[in-house]
């Protein structure tokens, strides 16, 4: 049906050329910006999506940066640490040929100060931007808190929100000069000292440049006995006897509560047949102290009495001349140790009645307590670390330690300092009193601290017991007591071997921080790949969501020039009809 009112034709052309339009204008918009999504209205979704992420892509952009910023500082700093390493080497080489005999000290000493100022050199300059990790000027350079140095290493994007990541280290670890004190070539001020009376003293390097540590702290019980003065020769005719009564293992009422064991009680009888039986060809005379000790050895060993005789070592691998010792073996059966003789008879060659002679009960010790610090430690978030070992009476040792945070929780500090007997007695005890319930742990009235095993539930003595500290340790030791440029040959020169000691010491940390940089630099060279290529990643999986596939976009333009035409002429052909109608009307 034709119309004069509505070219029905020509309005379907024009919707369609209005179509093709819209579609051309938005290939073309593609093919000129790149992208497939331009604003929130091509594709919410992908367009949030790609929009964060551009955001993140910057920020870890930054990052990448601030890697190459850190690596920067990281670089010059293991730059100064490898040469002062060297320095030290030759300034060790320096003091070994100190020792030389006939060498002028004063003019070594010369060279040495060269390189003092080398090292300083070196400290002072290693640095960039104005950052310099090798002198510093911290208030605390063991304060984990003031000496931690955070690089930004990572931008992360999780649940609870954005946040940056960072690779943190403390200057304790590298800086040579600290403006108060504690750099790795300036004394350690952190001496633990007994560690409340621990150990028997603090640590300390001699003239020779041995550091002594003194890991042990422990009291080994003595088993009763006593010694007298062989008076012989000692000449048995038919019919003569030494007899007496030896007592062994009796309870000491010095250490114990009643009831006491009376001990063991054996009748000893020596005559002439049992002197020719060990000692044969001697014609019952006993010369010498070696063979009245032997006598004396097989008499109270045949008859099981508990008790022995032997020899006083003189301490260098001999005997002392005429001098006999006679012991408990404790081997009873029962809990004492002590040796007594009785009832003597005869001509003795020295051997007298005797009062009761008790073995020690070592089961327990006093500790001489000093007030001490648990210190920070820059390589520890929970400080200095102190482990031991604790053992009584034979047991299996019992390993304990604790650090500045124990400390400072059990007794609600905030310094890790222990500065009363007191408090030294509540550290113990929550670290010993739950593998040995039986030992009593508490201060003494001049203000010490009395360790001891509980005597209702132990009653040994002599040699049996034991109680002690061993494989005492602590975290930072052996630590530097000597300042580098305090270092002086002809001041000193009794020191050369201290001072050999001291380098050994500090050059060892100043490996360590060498190797700890080094690990460092790894770290920042790692994250920043990681870091580039996460950025690449990031481009290319927005790209995913946004970009234009070009050649697509192309070939639909194309397409879409080609429909444009087709509907411009359809619109034409529509209107010719129109026409037609009016040409009518004009005849």
């Amino acid at each position: 049906m034709t119309s004069i009112l509505t070219n029905t034709a020509a309005i379907a052309a024009l919707q369609t050329l209005r179509a093709v339009g819209s579609q051309f204008t938005d290939t073309q918009a593609q093919i000129s910006s790149g992208l497939r999504i331009q604003t929130a209205s091509d594709n919410a979704a992908y367009w949030s999506i790609s929009t964060t992420m551009k955001s993140d892509n910057k920020s870890i952009a930054a990052v990448a940066d601030a890697l190459s910023l850190g690596e920067a500082k990281v670089d010059v700093t293991y730059s100064g640490i490898e040469a002062v390493s060297d320095v030290l080497s030759e300034f060790k080489a320096k003091l070994v040929a100190a020792k030389e005999p006939g060498v002028d000290a004063s003019k070594i000493q010369k060279e040495l100060e060269q390189l003092k100022q080398q090292v300083v050199s070196i400290s002072t300059s290693s640095s960039f931007n104005g950052v310099n990790w090798l002198s510093t000027d911290i208030a605390d350079i063991n304060d984990s808190d003031l000496n931690r140095v955070s690089l930004v290493s990572s931008f992360n994007r999780g649940d609870n929100g954005v946040s940056v990541g960072t690779t943190d280290f403390h200057l304790s670890e590298m800086a040579l000069f600290n403006e108060n004190g504690g750099g790795i070539l300036q004394a350690d001020t952190r001496k633990l000292k007994t560690l409340g009376g621990v150990r028997t003293s603090d640590t300390y390097m001699d003239v020779d440049g041995i550091v002594h540590m003194f890991p042990i702290n422990d009291r080994d019980g003595v088993n009763g006995r006593f010694t007298f003065d062989f008076t012989g020769p000692i000449t048995f005719a038919p019919g003569d006897t030494i007899s007496f009564d030896v007592t062994v293992d009796v309870d000491n009422p010095a250490d114990l509560d009643p009831p006491y064991d009376p001990g063991k009680t054996t009748q000893i009888t020596i005559d002439r047949a049992f002197v020719d039986t060990w000692l044969p060809g001697q014609n019952g005379v006993i010369a010498t102290y070696t063979q009245y000790s032997s006598i004396l050895y097989r008499a109270l060993t045949t008859a099981n009495s508990g008790a022995s005789a032997t020899l006083v070592s003189d301490g260098y691998g001999g005997t002392i001349p005429n001098k006999i010792s006679v012991s408990t073996r404790e081997n009873s059966g029962l809990d004492g140790s002590s040796i007594q003789i009785t009832n003597l008879a005869g001509t003795a060659g020295g051997l007298n009645n005797t009062p009761i002679h008790y073995g020690t009960r070592s089961s327990q010790m006093t500790l001489n307590f000093t007030p001490f610090e648990v210190y920070n430690d820059g390589d520890n978030k929970d400080g200095v670390q102190v482990d031991f070992n604790f053992a009584v009476n034979g047991a299996p040792s019992t390993h304990h330690s604790f650090d500045r945070t124990y400390v400072n929780n059990l007794l609600g500090k905030d310094t890790g300092k222990i500065e009363t007997a007191d408090e030294m007695v509540t550290l113990l005890q929550s670290l010993i009193s739950g593998d040995w319930p039986d030992v009593i742990i508490e201060t003494t009235p001049s203000g010490g601290i009395s360790m001891r095993s509980d005597k209702d539930v132990d009653r040994l003595s002599g040699m049996r017991t034991y109680i002690g500290f061993t494989g005492i340790s602590v975290s930072i030791e052996p630590i530097a007591e000597q300042n580098f440029l305090d270092i002086d040959i002809v001041e000193n020169p009794d020191w050369l071997d201290r001072y050999i000691g001291y380098i050994e010491v500090v050059s060892a940390d100043v490996i360590d921080a060498g190797a700890t940089l080094g690990a460092l630099k790894t770290r920042l060279e790692q994250q920043q790949d990681f870091t580039q290529t996460l950025m690449d990643t990031i481009n290319s999986g927005v790209g995913g969501l946004v970009d234009a596939d070009m050649d697509e976009a192309s070939t639909r333009l194309k397409a879409l020039q080609t429909q444009e035409q087709l509907a411009l002429q359809s619109l034409q052909i529509a209107n010719t009809d129109a026409q037609n109608i009016i040409q009518l009307f004009q005849q």
